[in-house]
Formats: C-alpha cells, sequence, structure tokens
C-alpha cells in the first residue's frame, strides 16, 4: 500500500490536526525528523499533550528519505522507540505483499535483515515514512507539516527571562508550551532561542583531542590516490593519483576548477568554520518497469563534471558510488571515492543559511547528483565498464512520487551543534571519560566526511576531513549533552543538534542514537513538566530508572580505554621491516588505522565484503643466510583466520596460514612469526586474501637474522 504521500499531502493543508492552535502544549517538539518522531510519541505515552511542528512536506528526516542502510555500530545497545522503529519495519515487510519487485527469501537473511533478529535494518523509503506515520497516529498526535520557524531572534521566538513561551511559524501560527524540543539536524531552534553552538571543526588544542580541526596530510580513504595520505606532512602523490586542479590543465593563471581552495586554509589541527560533506541518500533500481532512467539535469554543463572526468583519466577504474542493497532491489546509494556523490565544499553555507541560501545549496547539491549520474552512464570519458553498469540502474519510480522520484530531505551530517555545560568529545568515544548520567549510548565510528578540497604543495588536487576511526566500544551521552547550559534556556532539549565536538559528533549522529535521544529528552520533558522544573535541574535517578523501564540501554560495557594509537616506528622493531606502503599491491587495498598496533601510521584491509580478489607482495635483497619471518597486524574478530602467507626461499615456497583473529605472538601484540626460512638474497613474501574467511590485514613484513 502507497499511502504516506497523500497522508502527507492531506495534512500539509489542514492545518493542526486535533486541538486548537492556541492551546498551551506541554511539549512542542520541532522537526519531525526521525528523533522527534520518537520524542513526540514518547511524550503522548507520558500523557502529555504534545504537538509535532515540521518545516518540510514529509516526516522521518533522513530515515524516510533514502537512507534505508542504518548505520548502527552495535545494534545491541539500540533500545527503546528506537528498537521499536526497527521492529515495525520488520513487522512491515512480513507482509509478503510489500514485496513487489523481489522474493521475500531473497532479501531474508542479509545484513540488514537478519534471521536471528525481530527487527530490520534496511528498508525503502516509503516503508520508513509508513511506519513513522502508524507510531504517530496510535498516539492522536496532532502534528503540522510544512510549517517553518522565523529565522529570526525577535520574532520567531518569544521567550520571558530563560524560558521559551511561544515559538512563531512564517505562516503566522504562533504555538505556545511547557516544553520545547529542537529536533531538527540544523539546530535552529536551538539557536533562535540564544543557545550557545558552533559551527565548523574545533581546533584539536580545544578539547585535547587528535581527530579534530584541519586533517591534511591525516585523511583517509575517498582521496586522489587508492594510499592514504598519512603520515603527516604527506608525501608527493604517486603519478596514478596526481589530478591537475586548473581549469586549463597546467595552467595555474587559468583558475581553479570550482570548489577548489589554493590550500587547505591553516596548520594541520587547527580549527575551521567547515563542515563536512552533504549529499542525497539515493534510491535506485535496477527493475526496468520501476526505473526513470538517468537525464542530465536543467542546465547541465558537462564542464562541471571535469574532475570527475580527470579522476577517471588518471586511472580510478572503480564505480564512485556505494549501493547498498534494499529490499525490492532497491538501493541506499551513498558517497564513494574521490569524486562521488559529495559535493564537496558546498555545504558550508547551509547551517546558518536563510531559508532561500538553503534552498539555492540543496538545488546545487541535486544538480550535481543528477549530472553526476547521468555522466557516469553516458559520458565517453567514463570508463566503459563504469557505463555499463551504471545505465543498468534508474532512480525507482515508486519513491518520492511528489517529488520527481528525488529524496526530500539532503544529508545535513552536520548543522549547528550545541555547545553546553557538557561537550561529548574524543575522550567519550575512547572511554577516557564516561558520563555520568547516560541518556542512551553512541557506538559507531567517528566519521566524517571530507570537508574541502585543495591544492597540494606539487599542485594537484586533494581531499580533506576524512577521518574514520571506532570507538573504544559502545559509550555514555551525557545528559547535560541535550540541554542547554545553566543560565540560558531552561524549557529546551536538543537531542539532534547535540553538545559534541566536530568529531565526537561524527559518531553520535547515526539516526538510532537520534531516536535515543529523541526519547529520552521527551522523557526528562515530561518529568519536569510534572516537578516544574528547570531541564538543567533535573534529578538524575528517576529519569534514569524511567528510562530503562522504558527498554533504553544506558550503561557502556567495560573495555580497556583506547587512547590514540602511539605509532610504532619500524626501525625500532629491528632486523629488516618492509612497509605495506611499498609492497607491490594488486586489488583494493583499503587503509586504515581503526585497530592498533600497528607500524607506522596505520595499516591496510581488504574489502572483504565484496569478496575482491587483493595480494600484496613484500620483496627487498637481504644478505644470504637464515632469518626468522614476521608480518604485522592487529587482531580483532572481523578478520579472517586462514590468511596465506606465501614465503618465497632458497628450497621453494611455503604457504602458512595465520589466524589473524588472534594477537600476534610477538613483542607489543604487533609480529606473528610463521617460520625461519632460508634466504638466498631476495626475500619475497606474498600475503592474499584468496580464500580467507574475513578481512585481510597488512602491515609489514619483518626479517629477523637467525645466528
Amino acid at each position: 500500500m502507497r499511502f504516506p504521500c497523500l497522508l502527507v499531502s492531506v495534512l500539509a493543508l489542514s492545518g493542526f490536526t486535533a486541538a486548537s492552535a492556541d492551546q498551551v502544549y506541554d511539549v512542542v517538539v520541532y522537526g519531525g525528523t526521525s528523533g522527534g518522531v520518537t520524542a513526540a510519541v514518547q511524550a503522548a505515552r507520558m500523557d502529555q499533550s504534545v504537538i509535532l511542528i515540521e518545516p518540510g512536506r514529509h516526516i522521518g528526516g533522513l530515515s524516510s528519505s533514502g537512507l534505508g542502510r542504518t548505520d548502527w555500530g552495535e545494534r545491541g545497545v539500540i533500545g527503546g522507540l528506537s528498537l521499536e522503529f526497527y521492529q515495525r519495519v520488520r513487522n512491515y515487510y512480513d507482509d509478503e505483499d510489500r514485496w513487489v519487485h523481489e522474493d521475500r527469501d531473497d532479501y531474508h537473511g542479509t545484513i540488514h535483515m537478519p534471521e536471528d533478529m525481530d527487527s530490520m535494518w534496511g528498508f525503502e523509503p516509503h516503508a520508513a515514512e509508513a511506519v513513522f506515520h502508524e507510531m504517530l497516529d496510535e498516539q492522536n498526535i496532532p502534528y503540522r507539516i510544512g510549517e517553518r520557524l522565523i529565522l529570526d531572534p525577535d520574532e520567531g521566538v518569544e521567550k520571558e527571562g530563560e524560558r521559551i513561551q511561544a515559538i512563531v511559524m512564517e505562516s503566522g501560527k504562533r504555538v505556545e508550551g511547557r516544553m520545547f524540543i529542537d529536533a531538527t539536524y540544523e539546530g535552529d531552534l536551538m539557536a533562535m532561542a540564544g543557545v550557545s553552538y558552533i559551527v565548523g571543526r574545533e581546533g584539536n588544542e580545544k578539547y585535547g583531542e587528535t581527530l579534530n580541526g584541519i586533517q591534511a596530510g591525516n585523511t583517509v580513504n575517498h582521496v586522489f590516490t587508492h594510499e592514504a595520505q598519512r603520515p603527516h606532512p604527506p608525501r608527493p602523490l604517486p603519478p596514478e593519483a596526481r589530478v591537475d586542479p586548473y581549469v586549463e590543465e597546467g595552467n595555474p593563471e587559468s583558475g581553479l576548477l570550482d570548489w577548489v581552495n589554493p590550500d587547505p586554509g591553516g596548520e594541520f589541527g587547527e580549527g575551521d568554520d567547515l563542515v563536512q560533506a552533504y549529499c542525497y541518500r539515493l534510491c535506485l533500481t535496477d527493475v526496468e518497469e520501476n526505473m526513470v532512467p538517468f537525464e542530465p539535469p536543467e542546465g547541465y554543463d558537462e564542464a562541471d563534471f571535469e574532475l570527475l572526468f580527470r579522476m577517471f583519466e588518471a586511472g580510478e577504474e572503480r564505480i564512485p558510488w556505494l549501493p547498498g542493497r534494499m529490499p525490492n532491489r532497491k538501493t541506499d546509494t551513498n558517497n564513494r571515492w574521490a569524486v562521488s556523490m559529495n559535493l564537496i565544499g558546498a555545504s558550508h553555507e547551509y547551517p546558518e543559511g536563510d531559508y532561500e541560501r538553503r534552498r539555492e545549496i540543496k538545488e546545487k547539491h541535486e544538480y550535481w547528483q543528477r549530472g553526476l549520474m547521468y555522466a557516469l552512464a553516458n559520458h565517453p570519458r567514463v570508463p566503459e565498464h563504469v557505463r555499463e553498469e551504471v545505465s543498468r540502474w534508474g532512480y525507482a519510480a515508486d519513491e518520492f512520487e511528489d517529488n520527481d522520484n528525488w529524496p526530500y530531505q539532503i544529508y545535513i551530517r552536520v548543522g549547528r551543534r550545541m555547545v553546553s555545560d557538557y561537550v561529548m568529545t574524543e575522550d567519550d568515544c575512547r572511554h577516557l571519560r564516561i558520563a555520568e548520567d547516560s541518556v542512551g549510548m553512541g557506538s559507531y565510528n567517528m566519521d566524517s566526511h571530507n570537508v574541502q578540497r585543495y591544492v597540494t604543495e606539487e599542485g594537484y588536487v586533494q581531499n580533506e576531513g576524512n577521518i574514520e576511526t571506532p570507538p573504544a566500544g559502545p559509550y555514555a551521552i551525557s545528559y547535560r549533552s541535550i540541554v542547554p547550559s545553566q543560565g540560558e534556556c531552561e524549557n529546551l532539549f536538543v537531542p539532534v543538534a547535540v553538545s559534541a565536538s566536530h568529531i565526537a559528533f561524527g559518531s553520535v549522529r547515526m539516526e538510532p542514537v537520534f531516536m535515543i535521544l529523541g526519547q529520552s529528552a521527551a522523557t526528562a520533558a515530561a518529568m519536569a513538566n510534572a516537578e516544574d522544573l528547570a531541564v538543567q535541574d533535573m534529578p538524575y535517578e528517576p529519569l534514569r530508572e524511567r528510562l530503562l523501564a522504558d527498554g533504553q540501554y544506558l550503561d557502556p560495557p567495560e573495555v580497556t580505554p583506547q587512547p590514540p594509537e602511539e605509532p610504532i616506528e619500524a626501525e625500532d622493531l629491528g632486523g629488516v621491516v618492509l612497509s605495506a606502503e611499498d609492497a607491490q599491491r594488486d586489488g583494493e587495498w583499503i587503509f586504515s588505522s581503526h585497530v592498533g598496533p600497528f607500524v607506522g601510521n596505520g595499516y591496510y584491509h581488504d574489502a572483504a565484503e565484496d569478496a575482491y580478489p587483493a595480494s600484496a607482495v613484500f620483496e627487498t635483497d637481504v644478505a644470504e643466510g637464515r632469518y626468522e619471518v614476521h608480518i604485522a597486524y592487529s587482531a580483532h574478530d572481523n578478520r579472517a583466520t586462514n590468511v596465506p602467507v606465501r614465503i618465497e626461499h632458497a628450497d621453494g615456497e611455503e604457504t602458512v596460514p595465520v589466524d589473524q583473529t588472534q594477537t600476534p605472538e610477538g613483542p607489543r601484540g604487533l609480529l606473528q612469526p610463521v617460520g625461519v626460512f632460508t634466504i638466498d638474497g631476495e626475500a619475497r613474501v606474498t600475503v592474499s586474501n584468496d580464500g580467507a574467511d574475513g578481512y585481510v590485514i597488512i602491515d609489514a613484513v619483518q626479517l629477523k637474522p637467525v645466528e
């Protein structure tokens, strides 16, 4: 049944669906994101009068606008209404009639629809919106669609002292409330209420972090090379990664291509006011009868895509997209590689922009992505195998039917971020600090997409800002990080634009977490109303008891704190050490520094989930003699248990399987011995993923002379 679009269009014209416009609501939720929906539902379940106001035309935020490939971190810490949403999605798809273009059994058992769970973590946009409407309708929650807050603190928010009395929409509608929840991605209500916030990246020194600020020389993946740019400062790019940044290749006088800066704008680790790149999460399909072909956008100019073409001509052969598989042969398609879905550099003015400026920015992103898809499918400067694959796909005709099959919500990966009495930082994610007033947990990587493009010292273009570092484990999110500082506003909660540093917000900013925090905010709002308390004065223990009773998970597991890794230098290991950076690598190897220890600044892993063949040859000349051979890797339970390591020696060759789930036996848990061999002057060790049953790690090979 395809009813959400019709339902929304009716509600958009109908005004408040229950109660009169002059009612004083117990809880006013501004922002119909996933976190806004759970906040409204929880408030209603706690017998609060509540209204949900959404400035756009659809509810559910990104979850109902293409982001069906849920980023969860660890699903075991997702509870309450957040988990209920995913359980309801599972129930939705238990109806065989929902499977129009695919058999349920073909999708059942995938990572997004596990056999051993009653929840489902991958879904079509219209399915998510239907579930959100169901949750609201069951509680008879009035909601208003298409009502935008006046973006002027003198006109949009009526405040007496430290309390918001009412908020005012552009239409003239005035909504009074006792408690307010800003569930927008932008943090608009928070800002108009005079609450402290930040846009951009703090410097590392602000909170004693290592992954904040400008990251030129520390950016991993999605750069103009298969290599990472570590160590800092970056080494010169290899020939296959050298992409000219100038309008006329080789002519600096011709000016830079769009969205390319002349330099990174500061020193490594310094702060700036830039935000990570946005995109739309595209819902594509390869089902011909449900496909809208890629067409050039209005005003299409192939010169706007010159950087894409130059990337391919420099040697890139991969398709720059990440199409996550969703039900009914659809995708949630995300950014991947150096030039892709993200319009890097175009999002910086969005958080503080007025509605007109935001509209312009969104239109620019839509133009970019529509043009990208058309170029990938058709342009002769794109490799033939890429054109053939991309042209098999098109926009899903039965999604976003009232919006030309285009997602409603741009992926605002970060907008404004509140600055409160507790700022979540890298220390929280690394378990170096644990909040004592937990209202939920995060567990995803400290993840930032690229922030900008700049010209390197050698005169080539490079991306900057992509960081992908895991936390030590699920971590507590402080109650104080979702309420303003003492003395700023005493009846406002901010569960989406939470108080967090740039890099910590990169972990918090996942849809399941926003739903968790939305529920916690509404719970606290109802309890504060009952006692007529300011949000800063809420006692924690009663709140904790209610959150636990409602199925929330609050207590992070005991894990070993994870301070930033101190690199182990090759020269400190002894013997002859061959780095993975200098190995002859074939196939796809992805740089990482997620799990230590490692030699230098990181290691490489294969693309195990995609089963691409990959191998790495470590070779050098050594003096003839007997050598103990070690390989370096960081152990993890997702590694392969049977990594084939082939050693060529004086008497032939031998392949030794290595279990990379087990911590190496050698010094510092880094080096695993694989045997003693006679080397006749040329050492050659090959590591591959042939037959491997998990991720394969290459870091270094050590040859240690045996007396």
